[in-house]
Parts: structure tokens; sequence; C-alpha cells
């Protein structure tokens, strides 16, 4: 990404979004993370090193609290400060330490009362004194209200401005109200960045970067990150001597690489599935591609036009409403081909959150039908259905999982889908990605379902005051309250002991991973320990397994969930037989809550339980050890306290 960006004369790539997974429903989830803090950090710093090394910049978005597209220029998050420093604010935490972005986008809502590009709180107390962050911030488009109040609480660069604003500067200068000495400070931050650039060190882009090179990368990223969440009599890989195949769902045959928005990318081409069968010299049969061009053709042709622009860039693809499959058509196709393979399609984006509806979160009854019927035909002839996700974003699936022999999520995989697909439908690569993200049995399982997306805050819609100032949308006053406070994913499901369909963390191989050997450096926490494991691949093929380590913490003074997750790490490929010893280390602010009270990260003194496993829900190895006393690990400005008290939905008290 970082050398497309140079080679394209372009200076700061505006991403990557990282976001908390508060909601298996907001739009925008295809692009972010995980429902989890660390691994958004993580992943985030990653992304942003990685970038940043061909001399070119990101802006790491959507500070802060970002969490739905519901009203999101004018909702007012309403959150805890514990919750905002464990939850939402520590992936842009470590990311900012970590890697050192050249820039940093506020969001459009508000934070407790507080427009983010508004709040000298965020901006300047906690990201440049408590975070150390040099860089310059830079409003979302038509982000904010108030040109000087951002400027004054550090937002430097306004996005895309207006010439009104321009006329508020200088008459708040003359009027003494805005120091000219504040607008030198935004001047230099931004000057500062813009003298990193390629630009004015005089490199000279090439506008010609090895597409092809690049194009293998994001077919390994996006195989490496499949997860298979269900394999039944080893029914993947599929068995040599396959040929020919019977694909349903009219998502295969317009595969979908990523969501839409702002967020999409407009990729060369997408590979399709029928196209990656091809390709990886898969037959599909014929008859029934012929059926689904047809249908998808006249579906197609009585979809209306997008009305304007900004309908055309929210809608992006969306997939054909499915077709019905018959017992007859699929009993016919289970006689002709020798394993079936049935996509579930989903996209969604900006400008708009999912529904908890049949065909968005929950399979339609016509996908549900197509399942069943094509399950019980193929079995009934001794073949296998495959179901493939190609989705953006989590949905339900107890309701009809135990129907096909193997369930392989593969995300919104880019590019080069149907290669990466067919990569693993072969077992020419071994499924090793694991769910960043919680899918529950049900949404009203969700911790998030019973506030999300908020209300609005006048009695009706219709009289509600217009806000929109330089916005592109009308604003609503709109609020929320995050009442599950800290436990969002995991953290609610493991503390409360609420079951689910795939935990987080969770993801199936090929073969089979034998943990052993977990040592603690000490049992005694003084500045750090370290975590070593050893893992060994006691299967048959070849594979990688990702290791998570997580941490329970004493419940003294402040409440703690179950478990949190400290680190995780990948094996490199196992060959059958081979193991490989991997370390972790626990630091100081892995044993820390968030005191409100203190305006500091604690550790409590008491024994912390070490758990070592491949879900969160599978614990194979556990430790421990102890810490001796309470230890402040650092104190921080007060900032962002909530105005009005917050009702818990959830304690452990």
């Amino acid at each position: 990404m970082g050398n497309e960006v140079l080679s394209y004369n372009a200076d700061v790539l505006l991403g990557p979004g990282m976001n908390i997974q508060r909601d298996p429903l907001c739009g925008r989830n295809f692009e972010y993370y995980s429902e989890d803090p660390l691994v958004t950090g993580k992943m985030a710093a990653a992304m942003v090193a990685g970038v940043q090394s061909n001399g070119v910049g990101n802006s790491i978005k959507h500070f802060a609290a970002n969490n739905q597209e519901t009203q999101r220029q004018s909702v007012n998050t309403i959150v805890s400060e514990r919750a905002l420093r464990e939850i939402y604010l520590r992936g842009f935490e470590i990311a900012v330490t970590e890697s050192k972005p050249w820039t940093v986008m506020t969001s459009y809502n508000l934070i407790n009362g507080t427009y983010a590009a508004e709040s000298k709180d965020l901006i300047t107390n906690i990201l440049r004194k408590d975070w150390g962050f040099d860089g310059y911030v830079m409003t979302d488009w038509g982000g904010g209200s108030d040109v000087v109040a951002m400027m004054e609480a550090g937002n430097d660069l306004i996005m895309p401005g207006t010439e009104q604003y321009y006329h508020d500067v200088v008459k708040a200068v003359q009027d003494g109200k805005l120091q000219e000495s504040v607008l030198d400070e935004n001047v230099r931050r931004i000057l500062t960045i813009m003298m990193r650039s390629p630009k004015q060190k005089g490199i000279h882009p090439s506008d010609n970067p090895d597409l092809k090179a690049h194009a293998e990368v994001t077919r390994q990223a996006a195989t490496d990150g499949f997860v298979l969440l269900k394999n039944d009599h080893n029914a993947l890989p599929l068995p040599a001597g396959t040929a020919d195949i019977a694909v349903f769902g009219t998502t295969s045959y317009e595969f979908i690489s990523g969501g839409t928005g702002s967020g999409d990318v407009n990729e060369a081409y997408t590979i399709s599935l029928i196209d990656g069968l091809k390709n990886g010299g898969l037959v599909n049969d014929a008859e029934l591609t012929k059926i689904y061009q047809d249908y998808i053709a006249d579906f197609r042709s009585k979809q209306p036009a997008p009305r304007n622009f900004f309908e055309a860039f929210m809608s992006g693809n969306r997939p054909p409403a499915e077709m019905e499959v018959t017992k007859a058509l699929a009993g016919k196709m289970a006689k002709q081909a020798d394993v079936a393979l049935i996509t579930i399609g989903r996209n969604a984006g900006e400008g708009g959150d999912r529904k908890a509806e049949p065909g968005d979160f929950y399979l339609s009854a016509t996908e549900k039908s197509m399942i069943d019927n094509v399950s019980r035909a193929f079995q009934a002839e001794g073949k296998k259905a495959i179901v493939i996700l190609n989705i953006g974003g989590v949905i339900e699936t107890t309701s009809w999982r135990d129907a096909p022999d193997a369930l392989l999520c593969v995300w919104q995989p880019g590019q080069e889908a149907g290669n990466s697909v067919v990569d693993i439908l072969k077992g020419n690569s071994n499924p090793s990605g694991k769910l960043a993200v919680t899918f529950p049995l049900n949404y009203d399982d969700v911790p998030s379902s019973k506030n999300f997306p908020g209300t609005a805050v006048e009695s009706g819609l219709k009289d509600a005051p217009d806000l929109s100032g330089v916005s592109f949308m009308r604003r609503i006053p709109w609020q929320v309250t995050y009442e599950e406070d800290i436990y969002v994913g995991y953290r609610y499901y493991a503390t409360f002991q609420k079951p689910v369909a795939y935990p987080f963390g969770y993801g199936l191989s090929y073969t089979t991973f034998e943990y052993s050997n977990l040592e603690l450096s000490s049992g005694e926490f003084n500045d750090a320990i370290s975590v070593t494991v050893d893992v060994k691949n006691t299967g048959q093929v070849a594979g990688r397994e990702v290791v998570q380590v997580y941490l329970s913490a004493p419940s003294v003074k402040l409440e703690k969930p179950a478990m949190v997750l400290v680190d995780f790490g990948k094996t490199h490929t196992l060959a059958p037989g081979e193991s490989q010893k991997l370390t972790f280390t626990i630091e100081p602010r892995d044993l820390c809550s968030f005191d409100e009270a203190a305006s500091a990260w604690v550790a409590e003194a008491g024994d912390y339980g070490v758990k070592v496993g491949d879900s969160s829900e599978r614990i194979l190895l556990n430790g421990k050890f102890t810490l001796a006393s309470d230890r402040t690990v650092q104190s921080v400005t007060k900032s962002l306290a909530p105005q009005v008290p917050i009702h818990k939905l959830f304690t452990t008290r």
C-alpha cells in the first residue's frame, strides 16, 4: 500500500480505520480490525509501520468512539472514562506510541457532549500530552462545527474547509477570540509533516508500481486471514479427483472484494469464485452456472440506477437477492457434481448501519432453504456441501450451521478473492486465521444490542433542529450511551458465561496442534514476565497456529473482566511433527485497569492468572504469578469525563 501511495504521487493514506467493533451491525466494521483493542492497536501499528517505511504517511482514524454510522455526524457518545481508556482509546494509543503515524483524523461524533474535532481533552490532553503524538490532526470531511474551537482544541487541518471558515478565523483573530499563536502552532505542525513528504525530498514518483507482485501479496494476505469455522469429516480440503463442482449462491458469481463508501478500494479487478475455480483447474457445472447468470442479469436489469453520486458511493456492490434453489434442482446437481459450494454474501459500508433482520444479520428464508436443500441432496449422494461466507461483518450462524459439512469464512478478500478461496479449497494453503470478533448465538445476546444505535434526543425526528453546519448531511440530535461499559465482545461473554456460536480467537486448521511446556520467567512480578510455550504440529499436513495469551486480574477496588488478551503470536509454517517455542512478554500496563478516581493506570496486588489457548474459550495451559503490592503504572490527564451519570447494564459486583 505504501509503495503505491508513493508511486502514484500521494503523501498520506487516509487509514487505517481502527474503531472498535462494538456492535456487529456497524456498517463500517469491514474497515475495522476487531472487538479487542490490543488486536486493533497491534494490527494498525504494523500497517502504519509498513506504509510509512516507504516515506509516506498514514492518518489513523476515526478518533474516537466512532462505532456506528447511524447519525454519525451528530451522535453524542456517552461513555465512561474507564471504557474510553481501556476499550476505545487503547488501540489508538498503541498505534501512536509504537508506529508514530504522521497524522490522526478526528471523528464526526461528539464524546460526552463535545465534538471530537473540538475536544481539547481528546486532541491535546490525551493524544499529545499523554501519548506524545507529534504529527498533525485533521478533521473528517465536514466534521466539527466551530472552526475556532477546532483549532484551539488542536485540530490543525480542517477538511475540506470552506470560504466562510477563512472569514471566521480572521474575524476571531481581529476580535481577540483566537490568538495568532494558536494559528502558528497549527501551521507549524502541518508544515513539519509536509517537509517529510516525498515531494519536499525531491523524490519523483514512478507511476508504475509492480501491481502483479502486489496482487500476489493480497492473495496471500487474504488466505492467511480466512477462518475455518466447521470441517466435519475432513470435508476440506477437496479430495484429489474432485472435478465437477456445483456452485450455488448469487455471490459466487459476483464475489464481494470489499465494503462500500470511502473505505472501498478501486481495485483493477475482482476474481470471482467461478473464475478462481477455473484458474485452479476445477470445473463448475455449466448448466447451473447458466441458470445463475441468467437470474443475475434479469435481477440487475430491474434495479433502478443510483439517483446521485452519494447514493452510488454509499451503496456500492450489493449482492443480488438470493435465487430460490428447489429440492429438484439441488437433487439434480447432486447427481451430476462431485461437491457443492454455497456462497452467502453480505455488504455494507459508510453512511448506514446493518439491521438485525433476515437478509442481513440473519439469513433470509430463501438462503436457509438453499443451504438445507443443497446439503441434504448432496449428503444423500454421499457428497459434501460447503458454505463460504463472503461477508464484511458478523452474521447469525446457529440456526443453519448444522446442515453443511464445512463452513469457511473468507470475509471480503480483495481483488484476488476467488484465487485465494481456491487455494484453501484445494489445500494449497492451510487456513490459519482466527476470529478477531465473536459470533453470538443471536443478536439479542450482544451486550450493546440494548442501546445500539441510540435514540433521537428530541421526541420526534420530524421537528428536530438542523445542526448541519458545514457537514454533507443533515445533523439530527442523537445520543447513545455505552451502558455495557468495559464489557465489550469476549470480555462480556467470558465474564458472564454467555454461550456464543464461535468465540473470539477461534479458527480451525487442516492439521492439529499440541501446546506444552508453559513456563513463566518468575512467579513474582517486578518489571516484566516472559511466557514461553511449545507448539507442535501433531497432524498430517503443514500449518500455522495463532497462540493467544490472556490474563485474569484480581478484582479488589476495581471490577475486572474474567480475562483480557495481552499478547498473541503466530508460528511459522510447521511441518508434521515439528515444534516451535514462542515467547511472549507481560508488561506492567498489561496488569492495569484504568482508575477513574486517580486518573491513572493501576495494577492491584494479588494473584494473576496466565491463560494460553487457541481461542478465548479453549484455554490449554494455565500459569500464575503474584504482584506483591498495588502499583500505579502511569498517571494521565483527567479528560473526557461524562457530564451525566451512566447506568451500567452489567457489573460483577
